[in-house]
């Protein structure tokens, strides 16, 4: 397995920042500051070399930095030299300032226009972890459908792009359903892509499931302080997909589709499919649903399954993942602290972490390489960068 490391990173009109300059070393990469100076910001920066909008789903417009009078950037740049199995290349991305109304984000390999960003995945992965997740495993299923796409999508770059057709899908039949009188031609046409997709996204999803257990399983330690998880899937395509052949599935989610369409009308939408699928999460060593846990156990289980899943991209793309834990060791006692530096120097991952605390990281020692972070400016070594 290759090891992937960002050696530089730079950053214009991005954020909070107009611009920024960052050269990385082999260690892990620590960013330090107080709240609101724009940490969070170099994290969601890195995320972006990933396929989706980034670790907090924002919208195009609003990676555009702001002037001192409220005015915003026309055009946003994030570009970073990676070193991995490859060699050294340039990944870029962003907003072109002058594309007039064809404003989409612009993905590059080397100075060379790709299609999206999961032309990056041959050369990085990239895996996350922020406390927006802290309530994942009490929060309602649709966050945990999106945590799982994240995992899913981190293995198989085109997931993203199922998904997103999955919904468009969706869409056109519930459109289809609210008009009075719709010809049954039409309905058959989306509901044929719809069941070809739904099936499609299921089976993404069920496999990366199952290699996740079994990569829990192998590494299982009851004693760890980052408790081993039980993961499963709750949804109807997904358990005929464990008993029957792709093709029979998607020929009777088609028939279900067909059948539904009284139910679904009277609904407003489809009652029945991946859409609604649920992550069934437990706290292993307690045979508990991960819900029912203290908010510690909680927090410490979602560790650990940051963990396997790093393990299990690594293994399934031959190179370690680069992980970005936003704000994550502020909240752990000193124990699971060295605990979880130990695990994540294991991983062969570098590793950026952000934090207001400095002492946090203190265990780190000098392998780590510490940045500070002040609004607009990204200080190292005492020289602003």
């Amino acid at each position: 397995m290759s090891r992937t490391r960002l050696t530089r990173l730079r950053l214009t009109d991005f954020r909070s920042y107009h611009h920024a300059d960052i050269r990385a070393g082999d260690g892990p990469v620590v960013l330090v500051g107080p709240n609101g100076a724009g940490k969070t910001n170099l994290l969601e920066a890195i995320s972006l070399l990933a396929p989706g909008r980034g670790l907090r789903r924002a919208s195009l417009d609003q990676f555009a930095a702001r002037g001192p009078e409220g005015t915003q950037a026309a055009g946003w740049a994030v570009s970073a030299v990676v070193e991995g199995a490859y060699g050294e290349v340039t990944l870029g991305t962003g907003l072109e300032a002058d594309a007039g109304e064809a404003r989409s984000r612009r993905c590059r390999i080397d100075g060379e226009p790709v299609g999206s960003a999961a032309a990056f995945a041959d050369h990085v992965r990239v895996v996350w972890l922020t406390p927006d997740m802290d309530g994942l495993f009490t929060g309602p299923p649709s966050e945990r459908r999106r945590f799982l796409d994240r995992l899913v999508l981190a293995v198989d770059a085109e997931h993203g792009a199922r998904v997103n057709a999955l919904e468009r899908a969706l869409r056109s039949r519930n459109r289809l359903l609210e008009e009075p009188s719709t010809d049954p031609r039409y309905l058959d046409a989306v509901e044929h892509e719809l069941a070809a997709l739904a099936v499609a996204v299921a089976a993404a999803r069920l496999e990366t499931v199952r290699r996740l257990a079994a990569n829990i399983a192998q590494s299982r330690d009851d004693t760890s302080l980052f408790p081993w998880a039980s993961v499963a899937l709750e949804g109807e395509v997904e358990r005929a997909l464990a008993r029957e052949p792709a093709t029979v599935v998607e020929d009777q989610y088609r028939l279900a589709l067909r059948a539904s369409r009284p139910r679904d009308r009277a609904a407003g939408r489809t009652l029945e499919g991946p859409h609604l699928t649920d992550l069934l999460v437990g706290h292993g060593p307690k045979a508990i649903p991960a819900a029912q846990g203290s908010t510690g156990e909680q927090k410490a289980l979602l560790i650990g399954l940051a963990l396997a899943h790093a393990r299990l991209v690594g293994e399934m793309a031959g190179m370690a993942p680069v992980m970005l834990l936003d704000d994550v060791v502020a909240y752990l006692d000193p124990a699971r602290r060295a605990a979880l530096f130990e695990a994540l120097e294991a991983l062969g991952s570098q590793v950026w972490m952000t934090g207001a605390d400095p002492s946090a990281f203190v265990a780190l020692g000098a392998r780590a390489e510490r940045f500070e972070v002040r609004p607009g400016q990204v200080l190292s070594s005492g020289a602003a960068s």
